[in-house]
């Protein structure tokens, strides 16, 4: 299978490069660095380091993942976050099971394994155990965490046409892939404390009340 990797960027001239350096080499087959109108010379970076770059001037998560996945050729797509908190040595055993056919989306899950001190802060750890019991409760998936690491067939997140161009763009993947009947799996991954800068998420008051108001009612919308 043709693999493309997504990585949503603003502003990450500190996190990519040694990120990029950190793929293991064979498991992907294109990078796409979506671009989010960076002032630091990040898309500069990312083309020095071979990943294809989109502009995508448009604010939003979920619209520059939607981008990229427009652009991407590979038959799989992975979507990785760009500050370095996610670990690139978890791409093999996050693509096992498709690979086997044994799943339709993969999810890696940072809160399965003991996080690295200063990983994820306290309220980011509650907001994503709430959201996965929702999950449990509400759709019967045994999930523990709602982690922007996570693979899928082209093909078929094309065909769950999300709406959710925000901060519930990954829930809303979640929650319209069960209810089309894919088969989700998750898989312990890795989850290191941010290298630089500082989350434009759960680093700010209005990232973290924006992006548990998306996901609750994403949540909530398609029980």
């Amino acid at each position: 299978m043709k693999i493309s990797l997504i990585l949503p960027t603003l502003n990450e001239a500190e996190n990519l490069p040694r990120l990029l350096a950190e793929i293991p080499a064979g498991q992907v087959d294109e990078i796409i660095v979506v671009d989010g109108n960076s002032t630091d010379g990040t898309p500069e970076l990312a083309a020095a380091a071979g990943a294809r770059v989109v502009n995508e001037p448009r604010r939003g998560y979920g619209r520059a993942c939607l981008s990229g996945a427009l652009a991407a050729t590979g038959e799989v797509l992975v979507f990785m976050d760009a500050d370095g908190a996610d670990d690139p040595s978890d791409l093999p055993h996050l693509l096992a099971p498709l690979r086997a056919g044994q799943a339709d989306l993969a999810l890696g899950s940072r809160l399965a394994r003991p996080l690295a001190r200063g990983a994820m802060p306290w309220h980011q750890q509650a907001g994503n155990r709430l959201a996965a019991w929702l999950f449990r409760r509400l759709y019967g998936l045994p999930l523990t965490d709602l982690s922007p690491l996570r693979a899928i067939r082209r093909a078929d997140l094309l065909a769950l046409e999300l709406q959710e161009l925000t901060y519930g763009w990954p829930t809303e993947m979640i929650a319209r892939a069960a209810r089309r009947g894919l088969r989700l799996t998750e898989i312990p991954v890795n989850y290191r404390p941010r290298r630089a800068g500082r989350s434009k998420i759960s680093g700010t008051l209005r990232g973290t009340l924006g992006a548990t108001y998306y996901i609750l009612g994403t949540i909530w919308k398609y029980r």
